[in-house]
């Protein structure tokens, strides 16, 4: 091994380690608690070195939302592959969705408040969350995609987009849920997608897609 390679697997492993520590921190401590000044610590790099990695705190909860939606991804693939009921195959992504976010529910009110500026690199609608925004969006697409009951191909384009809103909107509420089990967030999924599966029907006459087409039009021009 050259002294290049050795140096960039060395700066690998600990961009690594301060990652699986912040990861950590965030899980047990929250938002608020966890510090670039705390990881190094507990790394036993500095401060300096962690800055190297990541410019900042921000920096280190995009890792944290990459994770998130990895693990979203790996939860719902299996379970899409065994049905082909299109809002089954949607109640299997929001529900593995919110399931990957619990562990952090004690914690949701401190990252929602950090997140919440329009102007907040951990905005979810931010450019720097593309990259695991694009994980939930890509879910969506595979679930409408494989369904055998599918919509008309021209909302296939802009359906993924709006899902994905949709499940922000639940995570939302699943923040303010203080129910046991977040019964009240399983109810409102579940109420939601026992009207779509009524409206379904409906969507597929064409004298009646408008109402349709008219609200992805609009969640496209607020996604702009």
């Amino acid at each position: 091994m050259s002294s290049s390679e050795g140096a960039t697997t060395k700066s690998a492993r600990t961009r690594a380690l301060i990652r699986d520590a912040a990861l950590r921190s965030f899980r047990e401590r929250g938002y608020d608690q966890t510090t670039v000044r705390l990881i190094a610590q507990e790394t036993g790099v500095s401060v300096g070195t962690t800055n190297y990695h990541f410019a900042s705190k921000n920096d280190l909860v995009q890792e944290l939302y990459l994770d998130v939606q990895q693990a979203h991804r790996d939860a719902a693939l299996p379970l899409l592959a065994d049905s082909r009921d299109l809002v089954d195959r949607l109640g299997i992504v929001f529900r593995t969705g919110i399931a990957q976010l619990e562990p952090y529910h004690p914690f949701a009110p401190e990252f929602l408040s950090a997140a919440v500026s329009p102007r907040s690199s951990i905005n979810p609608l931010a450019g720097e969350s593309a990259e695991s925004r694009e994980i939930v969006v890509g879910l969506f697409r595979d679930a409408v995609a494989g369904a055998d009951d599918r919509l008309p191909a021209e909302f296939d384009a802009d359906l993924p987009d709006a899902l994905m809103l949709a499940h922000l909107l639940l995570a939302l509420f699943w923040v303010y849920d203080s129910s046991p089990g977040r019964q009240r967030t399983q109810r409102l999924l579940d109420r939601g997608l026992r009207l779509l599966k009524l409206s379904l029907p409906l969507v597929r006459m064409r004298v009646l897609r408008r109402p349709l087409r008219e609200l992805l039009d609009l969640v496209a021009e607020v996604r702009a």
